[in-house]
């Protein structure tokens, strides 16, 4: 399990010297402090003698994302024509404000931009009256088809949590009129969407696969995320099986996301 590392007094290059240890995350915290978040194969001791301190304090680390992503402080990214910042940044007009919170969806998972990217583009090429959102997190994927124009969203979860921060997520950012929640799966709701976004694990996007198709709208898009390159193939011949066509795969670190269209 990663930790972080704090070192009080440290020279001018211990930032070069933290990644190149392997330090997921640097950043300097004061004049001459700085904080890294470490992978658990160095030790604190292997820290102190590459920077040459003996003062090496060491705490647990925050991991966002499902622990998927492990970073010392919230951070703005962007992903398209999306940028993504911390509730209580200083940020342009037009940004989506995010609280910092266990939900799935800070926007720096590589699932969760090429969702992202995917969204931009079928957004920016059609008007869509409404997207759907499963397993919505932190909501940043319907806030983020909102903010690019998108008169309606819904975003189901399975987890109450999750639809509890997004729904202050909705709020922060003026959206509570135009997102709708619930809880559950993609049988939460009878309707169809043009465009269905699904960011969730392989083996459930397998098991829900007849459900989540039935979302689709005619001629409508689904885009299928969370999936590791290894099982791509199975992923994608589950929904082709079920009359979606293949449209775009797009890969980053080591995940895809599957476009489709459907064919009724």
């Amino acid at each position: 399990m990663p930790y972080r590392v704090d070192i009080r007094d440290a020279h001018d290059h211990a930032l070069d010297r933290l990644i190149d240890l392997g330090a997921l995350d640097v950043e300097r915290v004061s004049d001459r402090g700085v904080a890294a978040v470490m992978p658990d194969s160095v030790t604190a001791a292997q820290i102190a003698l590459a920077l040459g301190v003996e003062d090496v304090s060491v705490s647990p680390a925050d991991g966002r994302d499902a622990d998927s992503v492990w970073i010392l402080s919230p951070r703005p990214v962007r992903a398209g024509r999306v940028l993504i910042v911390p509730a209580r940044a200083n940020a342009e007009a037009g940004a989506l404000r995010l609280i910092d919170s266990p939900a799935f969806g800070t926007g720096l998972h590589p699932t969760t931009a090429l969702c992202l990217d995917a969204l931009d583009e079928a957004l920016e090429n059609a008007d869509l009256e409404a997207v759907l959102d499963v397993g919505t997190g932190s909501g940043v994927l319907a806030l983020a088809a909102l903010r690019l124009g998108a008169p309606r969203a819904m975003g189901v979860d399975v987890d109450a949590e999750a639809l509890r921060v997004a729904g202050e997520n909705a709020r922060l950012n003026g959206f509570s009129d135009r997102l709708q929640l619930a809880l559950g799966g993609p049988d939460a709701t009878e309707n169809t969407y043009p465009l269905v976004l699904a960011n969730i694990l392989a083996a459930p996007l397998v098991d829900i696969a007849p459900v989540l198709v039935r979302r689709v709208a005619h001629h409508g898009h689904l885009v299928l995320s969370g999936i590791p390159v290894s099982v791509e193939d199975e992923v994608g011949r589950v929904y082709r099986d079920s009359g979606m066509h293949l449209v775009d795969v797009r890969s980053r670190a080591g995940w895809v996301a599957i476009v489709l269209r459907a064919s009724w």
